[in-house]
């Protein structure tokens, strides 16, 4: 079924939702999105509780140094950003635009070991990075040129509070053309990194872990929900869903 407006009906170009009609009132909009306003030093103070030492994050200025390196050939226009995990339904950002997009070369992987957002040092939780081979479906968001400034260090402090991903721009392709845009690939030096898991480990793992933003399942469970919202196909991402429902099922 073809998720784009309705033939006969012109959409209205200042609408960011204008390709995609459903995703209206599915996404959180920035100014309830948790990651908006984060008390960096609350989570700090938790960290520290947890037994966490004081370097637990990037300090402030390494992550607006790493933005600055990062965007400095793009200022002055519009930039893309490519949403694969949890940036589908909470970007956290003012978007002007949004698509549905194809990556190739690059795909989904629950690899990264999470002992803040989504789980503990005692019971770590699993995060979605963006690892080297296959392909990946998700969404684009475009970022207008006079909010860029603002809205990157909200983008920043959100991915790049660990030292998790890489900002790369790639090429994606959607049904109104290809773009570039930015994409939060895994960093290859990052000790959270784990090597490829069966299904039924990272099932388990995430149906156990829950952390300051909440048990890991709720993460699985959006991103789940976004792909049959947008109709996309991802078999072994509804495999991983219902196993991991079924493990959390079993522990009450």
């Amino acid at each position: 079924m073809n998720t784009f407006c309705n033939r006969g009906t012109m959409p209205d170009k200042g609408d960011p939702y204008r390709h995609h009609p459903r995703l209206r009132g599915k996404i959180i909009s920035p100014e309830n999105s948790r990651f908006r306003s984060l008390d960096l030093s609350d989570i700090d103070a938790q960290m520290r509780a947890q037994g966490l030492p004081d370097d637990w994050r990037r300090t402030d200025a390494e992550r607006d140094a790493c933005r600055k390196n990062t965007l400095q050939a793009h200022w002055g226009g519009d930039i893309w950003i490519f949403a694969y995990g949890s940036l589908m339904w909470d970007p956290a950002f003012h978007f002007s635009e949004v698509r549905r997009a194809h990556l190739s070369g690059y795909h989904r992987r629950f690899c990264l070991r999470s002992e803040v957002a989504r789980g503990t040092p005692d019971c770590p939780g699993l995060m979605a990075g963006l690892d080297l081979g296959g392909t990946c479906n998700g969404l684009v968001f475009r970022v207008d040129a006079d909010k860029l400034e603002t809205e990157s260090r909200f983008i920043w402090r959100r991915e790049m509070l660990l030292g998790s991903y890489v900002p790369e721009f790639l090429t994606l392709t959607t049904k109104q053309g290809p773009v570039e845009a930015m994409a939060f690939v895994v960093n290859r030096d990052n000790p959270m990194l784990l090597p490829s898991l069966s299904l039924e480990e990272t099932a388990r793992r995430i149906a156990q872990a829950e952390g300051y933003l909440g048990p890991n399942i709720d993460y699985l469970e959006n991103l789940a929900a976004s792909f049959e919202l947008l109709e996309l196909e991802d078999e072994e991402l509804f495999r991983l869903r219902d196993l991991a429902r079924r493990f959390r099922a079993a522990r009450t």
